[in-house]
């Protein structure tokens, strides 16, 4: 059955339509929120708070064919609310790439893991919801923009900063993460 049949069941109150359009987005919106929230715990919490404003509110979503933007703004939203509600805890949250295939080099690989994790985890959470809605969900940005509620020139801005900042973090580490191996020879 395709999204927008579903879509128009699930306003109707069909729980088993709303369960399948939930079960094709979850994944990609827990990683959104582990990426945003850095603490997984919180990031179930931010999804299933979007979950219940996503059921709560279907019936009043005039474009049907954009449930799947509604569905990441509603978590997004809810990641930057729990951010400004809860005590900041670090917690370390693994980045899958979901896309590419495995390569060779793993050590590599996990340092720029790592180095790409540890830029991302320096920034505020509201500068890494737009990162995290622009590169991870791939939304343009006047879309992020719209999403947070903030003009588009603020989330260029916030994305400029962001992307200098972790550019910034990620020259000051070691070489290993450009192109080195674990024991420092060049690759």
């Amino acid at each position: 059955m395709d999204q927008r049949a579903l879509v128009e069941r699930a306003r109707g109150g069909d729980h088993d339509a709303f369960t399948s359009l939930v079960d094709r987005a979850l994944a990609r919106l827990d990683t959104a929120a582990r990426l945003i929230l850095r603490d997984p715990d919180l990031a179930r919490d931010a999804v299933q708070e979007a979950l219940i404003r996503a059921w709560r509110y279907l019936p009043g979503l005039r474009d049907l064919d954009s449930f799947d933007g509604w569905l990441h703004r509603l978590t997004v939203n809810a990641c930057l609310d729990l951010a400004r509600h809860r005590k900041r805890r670090v917690i370390e949250v693994e980045l899958i790439n979901l896309d590419t295939p495995a390569r060779s080099d793993m050590a590599g690989d996990l340092a720029n893991r790592d180095l790409l994790n540890d830029a991302l985890g320096s920034l505020d959470p509201k500068h890494r919801a737009v990162v995290v809605m622009h590169f991870f969900l791939g939304m343009p940005l006047t879309d992020v923009a719209a999403a947070l509620r903030i003009p588009v020139g603020t989330a260029k801005s916030r994305l400029h900063y962001s992307l200098a900042t972790m550019r910034a973090s990620m020259a000051a580490e070691p070489t290993l993460a450009r192109g080195s191996t674990a024991e420092g020879h060049p690759a």
